[in-house]
């Protein structure tokens, strides 16, 4: 093929902020920059399949300028501002146990404790198993409205699974003030029913319920810091994105809607 026909191949994908513009699709595989942490991330992906999970790209190959090789998974995959299909209950529901069935296999991977993971979103309190910790719909493919498969491991790291959950619910629910989700989510979204459908689920325990809307306000926390690097480095993308989502009283409304919102989001996940 000549570097023509080749670069015609590249079909860009589109989604997310980190990689933005530096995706492609070339033919079963995604071509993308590989994070520096590559081949530890590879061993994981590699070791989750051999413990039944399927769902979620299969590493082919580290190339020499800095970019990996990883299988394309066919599907849907909603983009902002989402559209009515990824937000129904049934949606939200199979994002609860295709999570449930990550945790469970990478349970039993061990940790790979030398190398440095990404600590972007990671569980400040870390963790015995590797979580994926930005599964949001731009990460998540879809097939006749359900989710079948998890992409993007880049910021993958030690963590908790409430931790992981917190952080999924973070996006789906989602956990944010009606003025905020106005902006890229339909109208209609009830978050304290939708919270209770993600932790059922998942199947979360009794006591993993009454810890779930903290933590939430806890990774909250964390991403607005890993927001505030992203400013404070000029990255464009994060400058107009906080720009023109309302800036940091944005950032505050969101904390202070969910500490007025924590006792009847525990009451929703209790009762």
């Amino acid at each position: 093929m000549t570097a023509d026909g080749e670069a015609a191949a590249r079909e860009p994908l589109l989604g997310g902020m980190m990689n933005a513009g530096a995706v492609f699709r070339r033919g079963a595989l995604v071509e993308r920059p590989a994070p520096p942490n590559a081949l530890a991330l590879h061993a994981y992906l590699h070791a989750l399949k051999e413990h039944g999970f399927d769902a979620a790209p299969t590493p082919v190959a580290l190339t020499t300028d800095g970019r990996e090789l990883v299988t394309f998974i066919p599907g849907d995959v909603a983009l902002p501002p989402f559209p009515r299909w990824v937000v129904t209950d049934t949606a939200l529901a199979s994002v609860g146990s295709l999570l449930r069935r990550l945790h469970e296999a990478s349970a039993a991977v061990a940790v790979d404790t030398r190398v440095t993971w990404p600590g972007d979103l990671a569980d400040p309190e870390g963790g015995a198993m590797v979580c994926h910790n930005d599964v949001c719909p731009d990460n998540v493919v879809f097939r006749d409205g359900h989710a079948v498969a998890l992409i993007d491991f880049d910021l993958a790291a030690p963590g908790r699974p409430l931790w992981d959950l917190a952080m999924t619910a973070r996006y789906w629910i989602p956990m944010l003030d009606p003025e905020s989700a106005a902006v890229v989510y339909p109208p209609g979204l009830v978050a304290s029913v939708r919270l209770r459908i993600l932790a059922d689920s998942y199947g979360l325990s009794p006591w993993e319920r009454g810890e779930l809307p903290g933590i939430v306000e806890q990774a909250t926390e964390v991403c607005r810091a890993f927001v505030a690097r992203r400013v404070a480095d000029g990255d464009p993308l994060y400058v107009r994105a906080l720009t023109e989502r309302g800036g940091w009283e944005r950032w505050d409304r969101i904390q202070d809607w969910l500490a007025a919102q924590h006792d009847t989001f525990a009451a929703a996940l209790l009762s």
